[in-house]
């Protein structure tokens, strides 16, 4: 039997030799040594590192806006229009955006069967009628000869009991004419109230059953919607409540309309709770109306503590208070051009929150904020990354 070296087996125990089974991720290491070469770079070049805000436009009613909540737009009178009748849609006469009157006819069932019942029944109030007209000439002749005795009271009885009977005819017949002109007004589909049809779910040749829930028929014509109604549904948190009184002036911005702000006024808040969200309904109606507003537009509102003035209600460029300096008696703010700092002399005026309205600069532009000192026209600058 060979020899059997067993030293080989022996584990190496000097220092620096075992190995470390440490699982580094690849990524977090590459991102330190990206930042760490990025902050080396930037310090080898002489840049600042900086950070930056942007310019905005700010209404001062802001700083007395007591709360902030979002919503939807949704008109108070809505209507699914249909008819009572059943029957196929023979006519159709609007459209999506459709404005109408009350009254209005929009939409008709085929009615020709029920148009023929109506003029039945109109000819037997003419038939009606003409027995009426001849039962009073004959009673009037039964009692002129009664006056004279030449007929018997039975007889002139007689006249009067027909003429009793054929004014009693005539008024069924008239009642039946009323009927047969109902069921035809009930195929003809009108407009319940003025407003703009919204959705059309029915068109011609479809099968109007309202009252039944078979699969190829339809049920309303059309949706619409009184404009005037409109107001903005608002979920505001049961906790807040007490910041909101009916009556309260409000300003509404529309997530279609960003840089446009409506009057509004706190109309109601229905009095339940939403236990899932634990929010009451808050519903505010607009005081100044606008056509271009739709019903389930997203809105979003300022609840005020006290209605502002007209000048509060412009728009005014601002900027982080943060942002503006003072260098040699003017006020200025850095921007940067091309990596290096520029400044900018700014007039300041009123402050709203934690901004400064200014004038010099436009909205949208990046300025500096918290400038240091030692910061000056041409340096070259790092922006921070938040």
């Amino acid at each position: 039997m060979p020899d059997t070296d067993l030293s080989r087996l022996t584990i190496d125990r000097r220092p620096g030799t075992a190995r470390r089974r440490r699982n580094y991720r690849p990524w977090a290491i590459g991102a330190a040594v990206l930042l760490a070469v990025a902050f080396a770079v930037a310090h080898l070049n002489g840049e600042k590192v900086v950070e930056t805000v942007s310019v905005t436009t700010a209404y001062p009613y802001q700083s007395v806006t007591l709360l902030n909540a979002a919503g939807y737009v949704v008109a108070q009178r809505k209507a699914s229009v249909a008819s009572k009748a059943t029957g196929r849609l023979e006519w159709l006469g609007v459209v999506e955006g459709s404005r109408v009157k009350q009254g209005d006819v929009i939409a008709r069932v085929e009615n020709r069967d029920m148009v023929a019942q109506v003029d039945q029944a109109a000819a037997n109030v003419v038939s009606a009628r003409a027995e009426v007209a001849d039962a009073e000439r004959a009673f009037v002749r039964s009692r002129d000869l009664a006056a004279k005795n030449y007929v018997s009271s039975s007889a002139l009885d007689s006249a009067q009991a027909r003429l009793d009977k054929a004014r009693a005819a005539l008024a069924v017949a008239q009642a039946n004419q009323r009927a047969a002109q109902v069921s035809v007004d009930q195929t003809l589909i009108r407009a319940p109230f003025d407003g703009v049809v919204l959705t059309k779910s029915a068109n011609v040749g479809d099968v109007i059953t309202p009252f039944s829930s078979a699969s190829e028929s339809k049920g309303a014509v059309v949706t619409m919607a009184d404009m005037e109604t409109l107001e903005v549904e608002a979920d505001v948190s049961e906790v807040n409540l007490s910041k909101i009184r009916v009556g309260q002036p409000c300003e509404i911005q529309l997530d279609a309309f960003p840089d446009q702000r409506l009057r509004g006024v706190v109309s109601r808040t229905v009095p339940t709770v939403d236990r899932s969200k634990a929010t009451v309904l808050v519903k505010v109606r607009f005081v100044d109306r606008d056509a271009a507003v739709l019903p389930e537009m997203s809105a979003k509102v300022a609840f005020l503590d006290k209605e502002p003035a007209a000048e509060d209600r412009q728009a005014l460029v601002a900027v982080s208070q943060e942002a503006v300096v003072s260098r040699n008696g003017q006020s200025q703010v850095f921007t940067i051009v091309d990596g290096r700092v520029r400044p900018v002399p700014v007039t300041t005026g009123r402050k709203i929150n934690d901004l400064v309205a200014v004038t010099g600069v436009k909205s949208g532009d990046k300025v500096i904020v918290r400038p240091p000192e030692s910061l000056h026209d041409g340096d070259r600058v790092h922006v921070e990354q938040k």
